[in-house]
Order: structure tokens, then sequence, then C-alpha cells
């Protein structure tokens, strides 16, 4: 394999699936939720112009799309997976998985990976489907395509890989860790020069991508607590990453960074968010449960900087890009924050219905899905 090419809330029991998602809506039927705080007005500090817009159908909160360069590769919720020019919007291919999918698109620009409710890994490309095969366990994270295989992180914590060819199995790691809950959404799975980069339980842990080995294993949470759901400190996407330092969120629990190359923990900070966060050369960004944007140094940690002016508004994991953090809303809206002190510098606005993927950068252009399936894609000034 060449290394070069390498390197380009909801929660459920491993086994009964039923159970602990009946307990979790009961649970969230308590107390009325806060109202989301209302929308100060907005000048257009950092102007940003529509170029297209275009519909591909109703979008799960679960599927992620895969960017590369200046292709969008994304799903539907009936399993439709197309490509994207982000320069014009123009569909440049489609396929279909034929079943809903579990988890988000994998992609390295010419393939596309899918994992189907029914455990099915699907190959696919601008001819169609290549292969499929039955997974043993269930999948939420985006499969990894690259360097010729297609990399995949189970709900048991397994971790394989796959011949991209053909879907021959290469190689499994067994499950790693022994908590009995893992989270339904999108984990940590990358590569790092050489070393794939799983996120385990509250781990992060660097694989020699050839045979599954293990080269280090990095906690950035460990479980506390006295029952399952206090107890779970599952890694979720997005990253944040800088050259070789890789920073992410453990759910509900602490923020922290790993030097990849070293697999050494360069800190953690107590931290209670339930998406992913995204850093530049300064700071690592996040969002905690309430809402509440925040700035931590990246190089040791410390608090940068908090806003509160996007309470209880469902904001999504923020992106770090030209002079914003970006991040989008249950509400629809994109809203564009300082990196220097997350001050509103813009607002953006969708169909109405939750952004459930994105805000990310494709080129130069600035995309968020929505619910109903709605991709904008505007061009920032």
């Amino acid at each position: 394999m060449n290394v070069t090419a390498f390197a380009s809330l909801r929660a459920t029991r491993v086994w009964p699936l039923l159970a602990l998602t009946v307990a979790l809506a009961a649970c969230s039927s308590g107390p009325k939720r806060p109202s989301p705080a209302p929308l100060a007005p907005v000048s257009a500090l950092v102007p940003a112009t529509l170029a297209w817009n275009v519909g591909v159908g109703a979008v799960d909160p679960l599927m992620t799309p895969a960017v590369q360069g200046s292709t969008v590769v994304l799903a539907n919720a009936t399993g439709l997976v197309q490509a994207l020019d982000a320069r014009s919007g123009q569909t440049l291919w489609r396929a279909d998985a034929k079943a809903p999918l579990s988890a988000g698109v994998g992609s390295d620009g010419r393939q596309a990976a899918v994992v189907t409710r029914q455990n099915d890994l699907v190959a696919l490309d601008a001819g169609g489907e290549q292969w499929r095969v039955r997974l043993s366990a269930r999948v939420f994270t985006p499969p990894l395509v690259a360097g010729e295989r297609v990399f995949v992180l189970a709900a048991d914590r397994s971790v394989a890989a796959y011949d991209g060819k053909t879907g021959a199995r290469l190689w499994s790691q067994a499950a790693r860790g022994t908590d009995p809950l893992i989270l339904q959404q999108p984990g940590v799975l990358l590569a790092v020069g050489d070393t794939l980069v799983a996120g385990v339980s509250g781990r992060l842990v660097g694989l020699n991508p050839t045979n599954g080995g293990l080269r280090w294993d990095a906690a950035i949470a460990r479980p506390r607590g006295i029952n399952e759901i206090e107890r779970l400190v599952d890694l979720v996407g997005r990253v944040g990453r800088v050259d070789d330092q890789v920073c992410a969120r453990a759910f509900q629990a602490a923020v922290g960074c790993v030097d990849a190359a070293r697999g050494t923990l360069q800190w953690t900070q107590p931290a209670d968010g339930a998406t992913g966060v995204h850093a530049d050369a300064d700071r690592v960004y996040g969002v905690e449960s309430n809402g509440r944007v925040q700035a931590w140094k990246r190089a040791n940690g410390e608090r940068a900087w908090s806003t509160d002016r996007l309470l209880h508004r469902g904001v999504t994991a923020p992106l770090a890009a030209g002079r914003s953090i970006m991040v989008g809303d249950a509400q629809g809206f994109v809203h564009l924050l300082s990196r220097e002190d997350g001050a509103l510098l813009n607002r953006l606005s969708t169909d109405g219905s939750a952004v459930v993927a994105g805000p990310f950068l494709a080129g130069n252009t600035l995309i968020a899905v929505t619910r109903k399936g709605g991709v904008y894609g505007w061009r920032p000034e």
C-alpha cells in the first residue's frame, strides 16, 4: 500500500437497540426545553453570496458527506448517493445503494463507500455499485476510503479493512473496550500520515493500516459515573486536525488533543458537549450541549473565549475557515462568528429545516445540507 496515498443524540446498547432508545426518549420527555436564544440583528461583516442551491431529497441526520477537493459526495435518506461539483452544484454522478443507510459517505474522490441499515458495506462509483459485503455489526461512522482500501469502524468498536477493488476483507482488529453502550452518531476515523486513527470509547488509537496492528493508544476521557449512560464517553466527529495534532471531543466529558505522530496526549479539558470540534493554528473550537460556542488555546487547552448568543438553538459542530467560525442550527441558519472572540459576523438562511450536515468547505465554497435535503453553496468574500 502506498502510504502517501493513504494520507490524503442517540445512544444504543451494542446488542438490543430498542430498549435504550425508548429509555432515552422517556428521559427527554421531562421538563420543557428552554426556548432558543433570540437572534440579534446582524450586519454582514463577512459577506457571502449564495452561488447555488439543489435538492437531493430528505437527509437523515447521520448522513455526513465526504469532501475531496471540489467534489462533495452525499446520500439521502433512501440510500441514493450522488457526487456534486462544489463550484457549480451540478451532479457529477449518481448511484443507488438500494437501501437506507446507517452512516454517512466515505470517498477518496473517485470511489465512495456507504453502509446500509442491513449492515451491507457497499462500494460505488460513477459506474454504479462495485461490490457489496455483509458486516457482522452495525456502523454509524462513515467508512474511510484511502490507499485503495476501505476502512470501517463498527458499533462494537472493531476496526476492519477491505480491498477497494474486490471487497475482500484484509484484516480485522477485534473490539476494544468493554463499555456496554455506544453512541448512534458518527465517530472518529481518519488517516494521519501512514497511521489509521480511530476513536474507540474515549480514546484515540493509532493502527497500522496494512495489518491493523496497534501503534499507540491515548485516552482523551475515561468512563466515569455510576450508570451506563453517565459512563458513555465515545469520541464524536468532526475532529480538528493541524499537521499531526488531532483534537477531538469525548461525548459530554472532555475535549483534548493528541500528537498522532507519537501517540501522546497533549492536553484534555472537561467539556459538556455532544458534537465534534474543529481547529486552526491557534485554537480549538466546539459547541457545548446548551449551544455555548467556545474556544480553547490549541497549545495547552486553556479557555480562550465563549459566547452564549446561540444558546438552545440546536447548534452543529463548528467549522473554522477564513476569519470565521461557522455553525448551523436547528432552524436552518448558518452563523458566522469571529475566530477572535465569537462576535457575530453574518447569518445565512436555508429552507428553515435543521442543518444536519456541515457547514463544511469544498474548495472555496461553503456548503450546508438541511434535513429537507436542501444543499446550499455560498462564496464567502
